[in-house]
This record gives C-alpha cells, sequence and structure tokens, in this order.
C-alpha cells in the first residue's frame, strides 16, 4: 500500500454496488471481479493518479496546494467536504480518469476499444469532411462514469454536488478537444481535408478547470430543507438550485477554511516552510508574487536560504565521440515561509483576515 488508503471497489456485474466508499486516494485502485473492469483498472488508476500531479501544478503556487490528503474528502464533522477545492478536486480526477481510457483505447490497449469513425464520411465544413480516427472520448466517458460516479451511493447535497464536478471534468476533456486535419488533392493542392477530433494535452485540460476554479459558484441552498438529509424535501431544495447552474461550471457548498495555518484534523499543512519565489527567468505575475501570498499575508516573514547546486558545465566534445563536463557548484538564493515575532504575526493576520487562497 502506498501513502494513502486505497480504494476498494468490488464488481459483481454492470451497475454493481460498491461496497466501500468511505474514502479514496488516487494512488491504487485494487478491483476484484470481471476480467473486463480488471483490463480497465491500471488505467483508472493511472488517470486518477495524473489528475493529482496536474493540480499539485496548478496550485503549486498558492496556500492550498493540493496535498496527499486532498482526495480523502473528509472532515471533522465525518462528511466529506463541499468547498472550492474539493470540486476542482472531483473535476480534474474524473477528467484524467476518462482523458486517459481515451488515449489508451487510441493506443489499442483494449481489445473492446478503437477508433471513433462514427461521423466518417459526412461533410463537417467547407472543404474538408469527417474522416480519419477520432479519440473515442465517448468510450472513456462511458467507462470513466461506471468506476467514478459509483462513489457517491447517496442522494444528499453533497453527492449531487459531487457528481455534477465529476461531469464538468469529463466535458472538459471534450471542450479541449482539437480537430486535425490531413490535405488531399492532386500535386498538394488541399482541395479537400479530411478530419478528425483528438486529444488536446492534459495541461490543457488543467487550465481549462483552473479557470473554472476561479469561476466557481457557491450554491445558496435553504438550510432547513437541505437538513432534511436524503428526503424529498432536501433533493427539492437541491434540485431548484442546479437548474439555474450550468453544466460546465463548477460548483461549491462551503467557504474554504484558512490555508494558512496548520490544521492537522482537515489534513492541512499550512504555509509556513513552504517555498516561494522571488527571482528567476520567466516568472509569471502569479508566482512573482507568490513570498507575499504564502508568507507575509500569512503572518509569516521570508527567509532566504543559500543551497549549495552541483551541475555539469564546461562540456566538450572530444573525437571520437565522447563528450566531457566538468562538475561546477553555485549557490542557489531559495527563499521559504518562516515565523515571525508574535504580536508582528497577529497584527498582520488581523489585517489578512480576508484573504482565504
Amino acid at each position: 500500500m502506498k501513502r494513502n488508503s486505497l480504494l476498494v471497489l468490488s464488481i459483481t456485474g454492470v451497475y454493481s454496488a460498491i461496497l466501500h466508499t468511505a474514502a479514496w486516494s488516487v494512488n491504487n485502485f485494487l478491483m476484484t471481479g470481471p476480467k473486463a473492469y480488471l483490463t480497465f483498472s491500471s488505467s483508472v488508476a493511472a488517470g486518477a493518479q495524473s489528475g493529482m500531479e496536474e493540480c499539485k501544478f496548478q496550485f503549486g503556487w498558492e496556500r492550498w496546494n493540493c496535498p496527499e490528503s486532498a482526495l480523502q474528502l473528509s472532515t471533522h464533522n465525518r462528511l466529506r467536504s463541499a468547498t472550492r477545492e474539493t470540486s476542482f478536486m472531483h473535476a480534474i480526477s474524473s477528467a484524467g480518469v476518462m482523458y486517459t481510457l481515451t488515449r489508451n483505447c487510441s493506443l489499442g490497449d483494449f481489445e473492446s476499444c478503437g477508433c471513433d469513425d462514427s461521423r466518417n464520411g459526412r461533410v463537417g465544413g467547407r472543404g474538408w469532411v469527417w474522416g480519419g480516427c477520432s479519440d473515442n472520448v465517448e468510450f472513456g466517458e462511458k467507462v470513466s462514469k461506471l468506476f467514478v460516479d459509483a462513489l457517491e451511493t447517496g442522494h444528499d447535497t453533497r453527492a449531487l454536488i459531487n457528481l455534477h464536478n465529476n461531469e464538468v471534468g469529463r466535458l472538459a476533456v471534450k471542450d479541449t478537444m482539437r480537430r486535425a486535419c490531413k490535405c488531399h488533392g492532386v500535386s498538394g493542392s488541399c482541395s479537400i481535408q479530411t478530419c478528425w477530433l483528438q486529444l488536446a494535452e492534459f495541461r490543457e485540460v488543467g487550465n481549462y478547470l483552473k479557470i473554472k476554479y476561479d469561476q466557481a459558484h457557491k450554491l445558496e441552498m435553504d438550510k432547513r430543507r437541505v437538513r432534511a438529509g436524503n428526503s424529498a424535501d432536501s433533493r427539492g431544495a437541491t434540485a431548484e438550485t442546479f437548474h439555474h447552474i450550468h453544466a460546465t461550471e463548477l460548483v461549491f457548498l462551503e467557504d474554504s477554511p484558512d490555508y494558512c495555518t496548520r490544521n492537522a484534523s482537515l489534513g492541512h499543512h499550512g504555509t509556513e516552510g513552504r517555498e516561494c519565489l522571488q527571482t528567476g527567468k520567466n516568472l509569471s505575475q502569479w508566482e512573482k508574487r507568490s513570498c507575499r501570498r504564502l508568507c507575509t499575508e500569512c503572518g509569516l516573514r521570508v527567509e532566504e536560504r543559500r543551497t549549495e547546486v552541483v551541475a555539469s558545465c564546461n562540456c566538450k566534445f572530444h573525437w571520437c565521440c565522447t563528450v566531457r563536463c566538468e562538475q561546477c557548484r553555485t549557490l542557489v538564493a531559495k527563499h521559504f515561509c518562516t515565523r515571525r515575532d508574535s504580536a508582528a504575526h497577529n497584527h498582520i493576520r488581523q489585517r489578512n483576515r480576508g484573504h482565504r487562497r
């Protein structure tokens, strides 16, 4: 077993129930049952892992930086959280699973799957027709739904929010697909093109969902009706709220906690000890402000530490045929968030209480 708890799925048929769904992790998916499901299990695990890695990239310089505990989705009240960050985790994980299943289908890893040629031969637009081998996203979507959505066995508000955000992730894979074309005609005249759809780089899916995260909608619900649990009154309140939400928009129910400070029960590590960026080539404005966001606004100070880095240098080509390099040592300045004196800490935390992410 790797770092986190494992997701154990017991599958006995096409629409079988999931026996244990209290917590799940990207690190492994153990399955027992029909051979068909075992065929997809490694792709599902790899897809969930790619979603976690993309989450870490997208939030690398933010207070919440997608910790390993993120997919356990639990709170101190023994209820899964439904914050803005949780909505992103559901979407990017669902997208990762669908993306990997679709890609592996195109690579011929599954006997039961091939190209999507359902539109081949149809006119797509002026000067081009559908043809070639489109990535079979319908297959990826269908199988990912079976694995990921099956985790939500309840009918409460949180379960419905999670299912909605799962779907946002799958739609992101579709919405970022690209059209690729091949020219046909005499002497390369390209009088007609044959085109097909292919997956974009997964980084584009991550960028797309990060924008959705920034624009996520908080659901304002009648708390008295929601407290009714799985009753018809609670489901009615949820249905009314979702009626106004677009299918591609992330939604959340609860405000994010203060990610500046460590909270072991919620799995938040705080920003003390985190590295931030002050200097470097080609830094974005967001990266340049990371020290202020992670340190200063959280009541911490920025500490510079110099680290010795050993790298190859002065490389020369020698006939024939080797390259010989020297080992050069350089001092590199890195910056970290560290504690300041308590009085200054309290003053700055009071001033920046409004900052959450």
